[in-house]
């Protein structure tokens, strides 16, 4: 794993170019979280990678054209390789970057309808610095990446005509303003909110919470 230095210096001049945006403290503290909270956070049509019944969740309110959501994207699949029993992440959609945001997420939809999300999601990560540049974005690279991830194009048109995530990215769009996020990546762990960006912050949050649904 790189070193927090490292992460927190990649942080940092991801942020000096302007070109992701810092986390900030909800209204609420974590320990203020409560069960109810920690549904509301996590609806059932949401993608999910791991378990669904898994004791512990994590919430990650993500914006596919942010380059620090892409810095912590290895570290969360390495938490979840090291708990495939325990742990599942929950994906609510951030589009922060505007259209090229939008159309990376009607892209990761249509993928998850043709049960190809996670080799798309990773070919959009891996690609992330082609089509998400802030300089000059290009939106027909995404589906260029999903494409060749194996994504039906035809298929995926098709399905988009219903409306159906147009719908989702309203209702996205009403949680973040109604819970406050401000910043992209922004987590949460059974409800709380992970204060300190980093992945050995998120991994040491996620580790004690498996520890205290095991007990």
């Amino acid at each position: 794993m790189k070193s927090r230095k490292f992460f927190v210096a990649l942080i940092a001049l991801v942020m000096a170019a302007g070109a992701a945006t810092s986390v900030t403290a909800l209204a609420q503290k974590a320990a203020s979280q409560t069960p109810s909270r920690a549904a509301a956070l996590a609806p059932a049509d949401a993608p999910v990678l791991g378990p669904v019944n898994a004791p512990v969740t994590i919430v990650e309110f993500f914006d596919p054209a942010c380059e620090a959501c892409r810095a912590m994207y290895p570290y969360v699949k390495q938490i979840l390789a090291k708990n495939p029993k325990n742990v599942r992440l929950v994906i609510r959609y951030v589009p922060f970057h505007g259209q090229v945001s939008r159309e990376a997420i009607r892209v990761l939809e249509a993928a998850r309808q043709q049960k190809r999300f996670v080799q798309v999601l990773d070919a959009l990560m891996q690609h992330q610095p082609t089509w998400a540049s802030h300089g000059k974005p290009s939106p027909e690279k995404v589906w260029e990446y999903a494409i060749a991830a194996g994504l039906n194009r035809a298929q995926a048109n098709t399905y988009l005509a219903t409306g159906a995530v147009e719908t989702m990215m309203k209702r996205e769009v009403a949680a973040v303003e109604s819970t406050g996020i401000r910043g992209t990546p922004t987590f949460f762990v059974n409800g709380k909110q992970l204060e300190d960006l980093g992945p050995e912050q998120l991994a040491a949050m996620v580790n004690a919470e498996v520890q205290r649904v095991s007990k």
